[in-house]
């Protein structure tokens, strides 16, 4: 099969423009033709402590150039699986405009994009950005089928309201629950000090939200994580990187010991996209200032890279997480 060494330019990881494992970019929303498209979020207007990920974007983007060597596609010896093949068209539509200082204009904007993505029937994919930009990703659902939110992460982020905020990276699962659109969450890697309180858990629990914590989800093993979501239930996914141990994952504003490993989540991943049809995913809180070596925003490339595999690979041989009407 052919491929970029074969001809034209080598076009190495480190030459050319960074958009998402250099995928084609797309600056006309209207004009998108692909079946995921990836959208930057760079806000981090919403964090109530270290600021940072709205660098996130361009250091994800940087880093998954690392897995963009030309290959036609990319070969799994243990699944015996070429994924991401050149059957899968993936576009960067950019960033989402940011207004500084002002929080409704910017979720608006990005509300905007992955509208646009929904609209042009492709998987849209988000970089954030801090978590508050789950509110408008979810939020650009409106009037689209039910789904289930899987939310991996160390914190609940299930604040009603706090001094007026009610759209910080505190609140996103709480606005999801909200919504009508939204069947139910499952919460996974949620541990130690948290910046909800009791009542939010209890809140969380009435509203219909199943929740592990790192050391209950390594007792079920991914399988056994998985098969607590509602079977065959439409999924998005929102992964914010601390959910990882800062022993791998220290580049976020918020880091908590005692998380996941990368196959811890990447299991749990694996096993979602086969038995769910997946309809959204954002991966937030990389905040790259706080890990000179990069590890962490490489970490968030090669997840969604093996995420996205997974998904469309689950596409292209049916079953449940096949179904994909969705779009």
């Amino acid at each position: 099969m052919a491929h970029g060494y074969q001809g034209g330019r080598l076009d190495l990881p480190f030459t050319g423009i960074c958009t998402f494992a250099k995928k084609p970019y797309v600056a006309d929303w209207d004009a998108i033709e692909a079946d995921a498209a990836i959208l930057g979020a760079p806000f981090d207007a919403g964090t109530q402590w270290r600021a940072g990920a709205r660098f996130g974007p361009r250091s994800v983007r940087e880093a998954s150039t690392l897995f963009s060597f030309g290959h036609a596609g990319a070969y799994d010896h243990e699944d015996d699986v070429t994924y991401l093949g050149e059957d899968v068209r993936i576009v960067d539509m950019g960033d989402a405009d940011i207004i500084h200082t002002d929080t409704l204009k910017s979720h608006a904007n990005i509300r905007a994009g992955v509208e646009a993505a929904l609209k042009a029937g492709a998987l849209p994919v988000v970089i954030g950005g801090d978590h508050s930009v789950n509110i408008p990703c979810i939020e650009a659902y409106e009037g689209h089928a039910p789904f289930h939110v899987l939310q991996i992460d160390a914190h609940l982020d299930f604040v009603d309201e706090r001094h007026g905020v009610t759209r910080g990276h505190g609140n996103p699962m709480r606005r999801a629950a909200e919504k009508p659109w939204v069947s139910g969450l499952t919460q996974v890697g949620i541990r130690n000090v948290s910046s909800t309180a009791r009542e939010g858990y209890e809140a969380a629990r009435e509203m219909g939200s199943d929740i592990l914590s790192v050391r209950q989800a390594r007792a079920l093993g991914p399988q056994g994580v998985a098969a607590r979501l509602p079977k065959g239930v439409p999924v998005y996914i929102t992964l914010d990187i601390d959910a990882f141990c800062p022993s791998i994952a220290p580049g976020t504003g918020t880091p908590s010991h005692g998380g996941f490993l990368y196959y811890d989540v990447l299991e749990l991943l694996q096993a979602v996209a086969r038995d769910h049809p997946v309809v959204g995913i954002d991966l937030v809180e990389v905040a790259p200032d706080y890990d000179p070596t990069g590890s962490t925003a490489i970490l968030a490339a090669q997840v969604l890279m093996n995420l996205l595999g997974c998904v469309f690979h689950a596409r292209s041989i049916g079953g449940l997480g096949g179904n994909f009407a969705y779009f």
